[in-house]
């Protein structure tokens, strides 16, 4: 009788199970549970060990850490989540970046789509700076019907990209980009 396992298709789920139980890849997620997954094999054993992105909420780090995505579509996919895009499967993020859901079929293990009620009291994205209401904005602390006028005339000039760009246009002081960041996106 032979020691090691045979090569029927009864044993080898039991061996894959095996092999997967120990990857080198397990390690390395324990020890950095942002690492860049290399390959698609990567995006299986990360989602065996329960690594999840959730595609409403992922920043661009988040889809570069998925192999065969771009600098370029991960910037897509966030300005459009920003933007208030809900992607509610692989077919949704798919057609954002122009293509066919079997290119992406493999990353569905890792992705989850969150749906996130504005109108619930739990709501977990604040609301954009570049399409907040000038009630929203004045609900900030420290916010004055000024200021409000300034951001929506800046807006208007062009949307803005990051909180850099809203202090360095807008002349904020660090206290209120400090304080502010915590109750807009961009």
């Amino acid at each position: 009788m032979s020691r090691f396992p045979s090569s029927s298709s009864s044993s080898r789920p039991r061996l894959q199970r095996w092999a997967n139980h120990f990857h080198p890849l397990k390690a390395k997620l324990r020890q950095d549970p942002m690492l860049r997954l290399a390959t698609l094999a990567d995006v299986v054993v990360a989602a065996d060990l329960g690594v999840r992105i959730d595609a409403n909420q992922a920043t661009v780090d988040d889809w570069l850490r998925l192999p065969g995505l771009s600098i370029h579509q991960a910037r897509t996919l966030v300005k459009l989540s920003h933007s208030g895009v809900v992607f509610y499967s692989l077919d949704d993020v798919a057609a954002a970046l122009g293509l066919a859901v079997p290119q992406l079929a493999a990353l569905e293990p890792i992705l989850q789509f969150c749906f996130y009620d504005a109108a619930s009291p739990i709501a977990t994205l604040p609301p954009s700076l570049n399409q907040a209401t000038i009630a929203q904005l004045l609900a900030l602390p420290g916010l004055s019907s000024a200021m409000a006028e300034r951001i929506l005339n800046e807006r208007q000039r062009s949307p803005f990209t990051s909180w850099s760009d809203v202090h360095h246009r807008l002349r904020l002081t660090a206290e209120q980009t400090s304080q502010w960041i915590h109750y807009l996106r961009i």
